[in-house]
């Protein structure tokens, strides 16, 4: 079954189990963990824990539901403006209940299960979403649609991302070319991306070979091993921005045996649209894409 036709089963499959909304005050779902979740038919006090949910949530519409997000909640602009609870990591348990929500939506790779089991205390029910490929964020998508009834919101921005994709694949797929590249994430030290990583699978995708791929998900380099391996093209990002940004790339450019060096093919990216389990990361895959195989891009803007 292709890709395609796995999102269309998804898709019916969530439909033909979403009850009626005139049914009960709340439904039972099983959540990406397998946890069975009491959900309220109508959330209509909803708190985000953790930057990716509250991007979904605005990209759904449903922004008006959200009475709080974590502390690095910064997009869109509106989300800057929430009530904030502490960070993904470290919640604020006090201020979660204080707000009141009668939902939370929790990610498995951040939130403590301590923590979300406190708030379960408090008789509000969580939610847990796992996205951990760009499949898996696609279905978090169609999930989190289903459980704020914005179902075919959800559908259509899938099916959107899906094309996006499908766009990728068929530019890189006419080129056999595959370069070596070094995506840098950390300045001091140098950290870059192994296998299970989202930023592994965007580089795959977008015809690049991932030069640091293992089963370590984020391996540290020196200069020197850096080097060694001889990129085509290098990336950094971080949350460092501006002058940080620009002395980084300057260090780099001290090895001009170094083809990315030679090439000028050293980039800066910005961060937020690789490693947030969002529908930005499609944005991610297209940036990728464009600096990776330039050529098959030369006619976009």
């Amino acid at each position: 079954m292709n890709n395609c036709l796995k999102t269309l089963a998804f898709i019916i499959c969530i439909l033909l189990t979403t009850p009626n909304p005139g049914q009960s005050k709340t439904r039972l779902l099983v959540d990406q963990l397998g946890r069975r979740v009491n959900v309220p038919l109508n959330a209509v006090r909803l708190i985000s824990l953790a930057p990716s949910v509250t991007e979904v949530v605005f990209e759904l519409g449903q922004s008006h539901r959200l009475v709080g997000a974590t502390r690095f909640s910064d997009y869109p602009e509106a989300a800057k403006h929430l009530p904030k609870v502490g960070s993904y990591v470290h919640l604020d348990l006090e201020k979660i209940v204080a707000l009141k929500p009668d939902l939370c939506i929790a990610v498995k790779d951040g939130n403590p299960l301590k923590t979300i089991q406190r708030i379960e205390k408090f008789k509000v029910p969580v939610y847990a979403v796992d996205p951990r490929n760009l499949e898996a964020v696609m279905n978090t998508v169609i999930e989190i649609g289903r459980v704020l009834h914005a179902e075919e919101k959800a559908i259509d921005l899938v099916m959107k991302m899906r094309n996006r994709i499908d766009d990728v694949r068929a530019k890189v797929a006419v080129t056999s070319d595959r370069p070596g590249v070094f995506f840098q994430i950390g300045i001091s030290p140098i950290v870059s991306v192994g296998t299970d990583t989202f930023i592994h699978e965007l580089i795959e995708l977008s015809g690049g070979r991932n030069l640091t791929r293992g089963a370590v998900p984020y391996p540290r380099y020196s200069v020197e091993q850096v080097v060694r391996l001889a990129p085509e093209v290098f990336i950094i990002t971080s949350m460092a921005r501006g002058e940080i940004f620009d002395r980084v790339k300057r260090s780099w450019e001290r090895w001009p045996d170094m083809p990315a060096v030679k090439n000028t093919r050293i980039h800066l990216v910005n961060s937020d649209i690789f490693d947030r389990a969002t529908p930005r990361l499609v944005d991610g895959l297209e940036t990728l894409a464009r600096l990776i195989h330039p050529t098959q891009y030369k006619d976009s803007p």
